[in-house]
């Protein structure tokens, strides 16, 4: 078995987001192992994916920002309706978008109640690290 039969495979578990794969060819076996983690699609709990302290903007918005470098999703789906739109009345941990980074959707959660004020990015857009994504105006 050489390289490039190995990366075949390796690139096969990725797209069928398998976390092993074992085979045999004559006088070999061959096992392929990745990280669970990996091969996650499904969004990680919103403990692992909080944004950073919001800071209060000046007018008293709640600021918040991307805690890394991915995709900005506004919905679950291409087809599904987003998860919060301008207006909406939030809950804290409500989920308002999700990112994704290194194949693993991430789920951003308000960290307060609120009404969304401002979405500051658009669908599919590339975010960094402390980008604002959202303006969240606190409940009284």
């Amino acid at each position: 078995m050489n390289e490039i039969d190995i990366r075949k495979y390796a690139q096969l578990m990725q797209e069928l987001n398998l976390t092993k794969l074992e085979f045999s060819v004559p006088e070999q076996t061959v096992r392929l192992e990745r990280a669970a983690e990996a091969a996650a699609v499904q969004p990680v709990p919103a403990q692992a994916a909080e944004a950073p302290a919001a800071p209060a903007a000046a007018d008293g918005h709640i600021s918040v920002t991307s805690p890394m470098v991915g995709l900005f999703y506004a919905a679950p789906a291409e087809s599904a309706e987003p998860y919060v739109s301008l207006g909406d009345r939030v809950k804290k941990g409500q989920t308002l978008c999700i990112l994704e980074a290194m194949k693993l959707m991430n789920e951003i959660c308000a960290e307060e109640d609120g009404v969304i004020a401002k979405i500051c990015v658009t669908n599919g857009q590339m975010v960094d690290y402390g980008t604002e994504l959202f303006q969240i105006r606190r409940d009284v």
